[in-house]
């Protein structure tokens, strides 16, 4: 099964002369840090972010454009995906003509291993241009890990993983290709430890939790509850994720950046 849909809007401004789609990137979710890799799990979350620049913005920062997308799989001439442009409308209230958007699929757990391409098209409703961008990335076979790693608000708000002292900000996460044992159920142990700039951790004792129970929403992939962060303090952190298949003994390991600034 597939799913899309293109979020989110980050207010920015960069004078550029024609349409372009810059600072092309996957990110781990909608506002979060730049991928490490390529390469997702059946189960996970696509999410290519990227900068429309160049469009045609009115004397009150209106910009109207649209937003189609379309997937295909190596070998496979009939796209996986699509779906036809839908119109947007946004207000550039910092000035400039540059607007960040991040386009969105879902894999299915039944996501078929392989090199799958996806197709970005951006209008200008305005202006009457057209840009298109490609990315290319891997779905492996199925295997334990982590998917769906992504940082929201106190307000569950999509947000990237920086902040101010006093705030606080939500981990989210699901693991795929786990075991189950005789009755049918998982047993998966969690460490979630926050480290410093220097890579300590900056408590004694990292959050554990211990999952023996099945899946309720899909058979196959689990989803936890949010791991919540009160940032009291300001510096450089990551946030380091640990799961354990008691049943296969296997583990996954995730790290994130997190950057907390003083407001001045």
């Amino acid at each position: 099964m597939w799913t899309a849909l293109a979020l989110t809007t980050v207010l920015a401004a960069a004078p550029a002369e024609s349409l372009d789609l810059k600072n092309v990137r996957l990110t781990n979710g909608i506002l979060g840090q730049e991928r490490k890799d390529d390469k997702y799990l059946p189960g996970d979350v696509f999410v290519v972010s990227f900068d429309i620049d160049g469009l045609k913005t009115k004397d009150d920062g209106q910009v109207f454009y649209s937003i189609g997308m379309e997937l295909t799989r190596k070998g496979k001439e009939k796209p996986e995906f699509k779906e036809d442009p839908k119109d947007f409308f946004d207000v550039n209230s910092l000035g400039g003509t540059s607007l960040p958007r991040a386009a969105v699929i879902t894999l299915g757990l039944d996501t078929v291993p392989g090199e799958y391409t996806t197709k970005v098209i951006v209008k200008d409703r305005q202006a009457k241009t057209e840009k298109e961008l490609t990315r290319t990335f891997t779905v492996l076979k199925p295997q334990f890990g982590f998917v769906r790693v992504f940082v929201t608000d106190a307000a569950n708000n999509p947000a990237p993983p920086v902040g101010v002292p006093g705030q606080h900000l939500n981990v989210h996460y699901a693991l795929v290709g786990f075991d189950v044992g005789k009755d049918k159920n998982p047993h998966i142990a969690i460490e979630v430890q926050v480290l410093d700039d220097a890579q300590k951790p900056t408590l004694p004792t990292a959050l554990k939790n211990e999952i023996k129970m099945a899946p309720k929403e899909a058979a196959g992939l689990m989803r936890f509850y949010p791991t919540q962060l009160t940032l009291n303090r300001a510096g450089k952190f990551t946030v380091s994720l640990k799961a354990t298949d008691k049943i296969s003994g296997k583990t996954s390991d995730l790290k994130l950046d997190l950057n907390v600034l003083n407001v001045k």
